[in-house]
């Protein structure tokens, strides 16, 4: 049971942090899940990821431009912070399937939106058949491992029992 003392920010920073860590365990598996299937569709690896994060770091890549390190950078953080959010979802009783659709959904928002705010992406719509399933597998991959480990590390002690409705 996580420790309620300190009140409730507290409570709320440790299912963040705990989430974080459930958010790096999701992009290890995502990075394992998009290698596997890479190499039985062929697909070639996108950098979008990382002309993204240069471009909202003030750089102007090229469509040509292959940052693989700035691609790891943006799938860590961008899984860490959905990690940390997935921690303060828990503590406040979104649990299992619930969380893990909501995650999914989250990641593909945040990431369609930063890849076609900065202009470093194209919107799905646009993408060749198919390219939007395997993105949204990815992420529900990436969900559920996230899951998995904030389930185990952060309980939903901040749970409301007030009411029997949502209003």
């Amino acid at each position: 049971m996580m420790d309620t003392t300190g009140g409730r920010r507290a409570v709320l920073a440790r299912a963040a942090g705990r989430g974080a860590v459930g958010g790096l365990a999701g992009a290890a598996v995502m990075a394992a899940g998009q290698a596997v299937e890479r190499s039985v569709t062929g697909r070639p690896a996108s950098f979008v990821p990382g002309r993204t994060l240069l471009l909202l770091l003030g750089r102007s890549p090229g469509d040509d431009e292959r940052p693989v390190l700035a691609t790891a950078a943006m799938q860590v953080g961008t899984s860490v912070a959905l990690g940390a959010l997935r921690g303060v979802w828990r503590v406040s009783g979104l649990v299992r399937v619930r969380g893990h659709v909501a995650q999914t959904l989250t990641r593909i928002i945040v990431d369609q939106t930063l890849e076609n705010a900065t202009g470093a992406g194209a919107p799905p719509r646009t993408w060749r058949t198919g390219e939007g399933v395997v993105e949204a597998v990815h992420a529900a991959v990436a969900a559920v491992a996230t899951g998995v480990v904030v389930e185990r590390l952060v309980p939903p002690a901040l749970e409301s029992r007030r009411g029997t409705t949502s209003h």
